[in-house]
């Protein structure tokens, strides 16, 4: 698959904020209010507030996110938080199905695979300690840190496999 330096960063850029989309759209559905969404990392370049929420680009373009009211958010049910949490990756995961064999398709695959891994602030370990702390009954670091520290050995065990079989 041949793909040129343009077509990587506008790929990447896009499934970056059409992920963040996804979290967005899914958390005013919940009706949680996002206070801020931003575009890269490192120094601010530009900021503009408009109904109430802060959207900032920054210097690098590595990755995006958005901000909103976590306590609104932990109110709600396990599954309405889960749904804010993976509306990002089920929008990676529609874009790759409808973008087979390209590389916008399989850039959105990795993403959603990525945010999927228990790594410490993605998407599957937020989730994973939501779910701990149901079964749990209440946070407890013990199981938290046991959570992070064996989720992400396991997350780089599988980049490691996933990255030698080729």
């Amino acid at each position: 698959m041949h793909t040129s330096l343009i077509n990587i960063v506008f790929s990447f850029v896009v499934a970056l904020v059409l992920h963040e989309l996804g979290h967005f759209l899914a958390a005013r559905a919940c009706q949680i209010a996002v206070t801020e969404a931003g575009f890269g990392w490192g120094p601010q370049l530009y900021r503009v507030r408009v109904r109430n929420i802060d959207y900032h680009l920054r210097l690098l373009p590595l990755g995006a996110y958005i901000r909103m009211d976590m306590t609104g958010l932990q109110r709600r049910a396990l599954p309405q938080q889960l749904f804010v949490l993976f509306a990002g990756v089920a929008v990676n995961l529609m874009l790759a199905a409808l973008a087979p064999g390209t590389f916008f398709g399989s850039i959105n695959l990795a993403l959603a695979i990525g945010n999927l891994l228990p790594l410490y602030q993605q998407d599957g370990w937020k989730g994973g300690m939501l779910i701990c702390r149901r079964v749990f009954g209440r946070p407890s670091q013990l199981v938290e840190w046991s959570f992070t520290i064996c989720g992400g050995l396991m997350s780089l065990a599988f980049l490691a496999l996933g990255l030698f079989s080729f």
